[in-house]
């Protein structure tokens, strides 16, 4: 991969003439050798972050920055920074969240481990002074690290394998039996990634990379190569991630990046060690993909630069093609989301998501809600979603129910509302709403067709949200307006064109008998930045709302 190593290469250094700019190096600042991020907070994690990628173009001969005395003075300030902000017992701080923290600084000790192993193995009797002074200091901070991460301590499921992987790895390296008996307490919970390659928290954008990065880390580190199964399992799923914006799919993730635009770049690193080991040939188009993706996006390079160093053979490697990316409908049951794609669109359904479907052709993005009041629910969360002859069906029965007085024998000592057991009390139980809903592509292989039927309870003003964002104009019959985010909008009737001057997506038949749009306390906001588009009716209703790809009734 001759030339992805050449533009990683270019990218690496000029994210380091960025990092350049925000680095602290006036020698009387308390802060000296610190990288400032973009909200000026000081913390050693993007303090070392920055500084590896100074590490891999001081050692990279091809680097118009090899060897080069300015940039060695900027690492050693750097790492010396490092060095103060970890703390005596070898932890370090991620000053923004979590103090004297074990995943953080496993995290920390992760990106300064290929420069370890590089300095060490490939290196090795070859360092240069300044590569053997680099390599003291890195020894002695993962050193001091491995110490404190053994004393523990996680908040996410992905933490646990950041500290396993990590002190696996640090096992292998000093050779202390309490770094493997600690990871071997953690593992012993065994891994959270089901059969459909899915890890707990679902997150597309970040987590399921670092999930992978720790498993790799524990097959090296362990000798066990079973470990890479689950990464290989989720690099096959998130195949079915990719949007035809390039974009990764995050609305399913229960993390940050949740609905985020992110871009598959992290991923790179995986695909090609993938690849490599096991010969999967999409892994290697991949891997093309998400450098033509960055070129395309004028997106910085994954920041790997050492992997080319470490594993040198990678430039040798010569796959050519991008991943076709083709046509698919799959259903993971396990993680309750169905990705669909056909031509220029991709289409999303999930159960128990208020934003149950998204809708995506490369420009416009649409997202469904069906929302409203009844008793304490606010929108449509599906409890079950099965696959039909046609499509899927989701569906939830929403139970309705009133507390009753107390009865003698329950009466609570205080008066206090707060303080009673509230739970305790007897209810009064109904009527209960039922919400079926049905997707199915339509024949024509442009769109979808979404059917919502209320039933149970008759008169309550509900809703069909539409959350739009990519359209610049909205029209039909009636009404023609430009959309430029943030309005909120109730089609009548007719069907409305949502385009860009691009792609257009034509959504109806539309109806909109009450106002009622905001809900009862506690319903959902609106999506900042995009907009909605209502259609109302009372309950019980049943309507078929289709959405059509106006590009894909001409092009494929």
């Amino acid at each position: 991969m001759e030339k992805h190593y050449e533009f990683i290469l270019k990218d690496t250094e000029e994210l380091v003439y960025e990092s350049m700019c925000r680095q602290i190096m006036d020698v009387e600042s308390e802060n000296y050798g610190a990288f400032l991020d973009d909200n000026h907070i000081l913390d050693a994690k993007f303090t070392i972050y920055r500084t590896a990628s100074m590490i891999a173009l001081f050692c990279n001969r091809d680097s118009e920055l090899y060897g080069d005395e300015r940039l060695f003075e900027r690492i050693l300030a750097g790492l010396h920074f490092t060095e103060k902000m970890q703390l005596e017992s070898g932890l370090f701080d991620y000053v923004t969240c979590n103090f004297s923290s074990a995943p953080d600084t496993a995290f920390c000790i992760k990106k300064l481990m290929p420069f370890f192993f590089y300095m060490r193995d490939i290196r090795g009797e070859k360092r240069n002074p300044g590569e053997e002074e680099i390599f003291r200091i890195i020894d002695g901070i993962i050193g001091k690290a491995a110490k404190g991460i053994i004393t523990g301590g996680f908040h996410t499921p992905n933490h646990r394998w950041a500290i396993a992987s990590t002190l696996m790895e640090c096992y292998k390296i000093y050779g202390d039996e309490e770094m493997k008996k600690c990871a071997e307490k953690y593992l012993a919970e065994g891994i959270d990634c089901n059969e459909d390659g899915e890890y707990a928290e679902k997150s597309a954008g970040n987590y399921n990379r670092v999930n992978n990065d720790a498993m790799i880390t524990l097959a090296e580190a362990t000798g066990d190569a079973s470990y890479e199964e689950y990464v290989i399992r989720n690099l096959r799923m998130m195949l079915h991630y990719w949007e035809p914006d390039d974009s990764v799919f995050t609305a399913n993730s229960t993390r940050f990046d949740k609905d985020r635009l992110m871009y598959p770049t992290d991923y790179y690193t995986e695909y090609m060690l993938m690849a490599q080991r096991h010969g999967i040939t999409e892994f290697y188009e991949m891997a093309n993909s998400i450098i033509d993706i960055c070129k395309r996006h004028n997106l910085h390079g994954p920041d790997c630069l050492i992997y080319f160093m470490w594993y040198p053979e990678w430039r040798n490697i010569e796959h050519f093609g991008l991943y076709k990316n083709p046509d698919y409908s799959v259903f993971y049951k396990n993680s309750g989301i169905s990705r669909n794609k056909t031509g220029r669109y991709t289409y999303t359904v999930m159960n128990g998501k208020s934003n149950f479907l998204y809708f995506h052709n490369g420009t416009i993005k649409l997202e469904m809600k069906v929302a409203g009041s009844f008793c304490e629910h606010r929108a449509f969360k599906s409890e079950t979603m099965e696959e039909t002859a046609d499509g899927l069906h989701l569906h939830q029965t929403m139970h309705g129910w009133y507390y009753l007085p107390w009865s003698e024998d329950k009466i609570p000592e205080t008066n206090d509302w707060w303080q009673m057991d509230n739970a305790s009390r007897d209810k009064k139980m109904g009527p209960d709403m039922d919400i079926d809903v049905w997707v199915k592509e339509s024949s024509d292989k442009d769109g979808i067709d979404v059917r919502v039927k209320t039933s149970g309870v008759n008169g309550a003003p509900w809703r069909i949200e539409m959350s739009l964002t990519g359209a610049s104009f909205m029209e039909n019959g009636h009404l023609a307006t430009t959309l430029k985010g943030n309005e909120t909008i109730i089609a009548k009737d007719d069907h409305v064109e949502l385009s860009n001057g691009k792609d257009m997506l034509i959504v109806g038949p539309a109806f909109g008998t009450h106002r009622f749009m905001e809900g009862k306390e506690d319903s959902e906001l609106t999506n900042s930045g995009s907009s909605t588009v209502y259609f109302t009716d009372y309950t019980g209703f049943d309507h078929t709302i289709t959405i059509r790809n106006m590009r894909s009734q001409f092009s494929k």
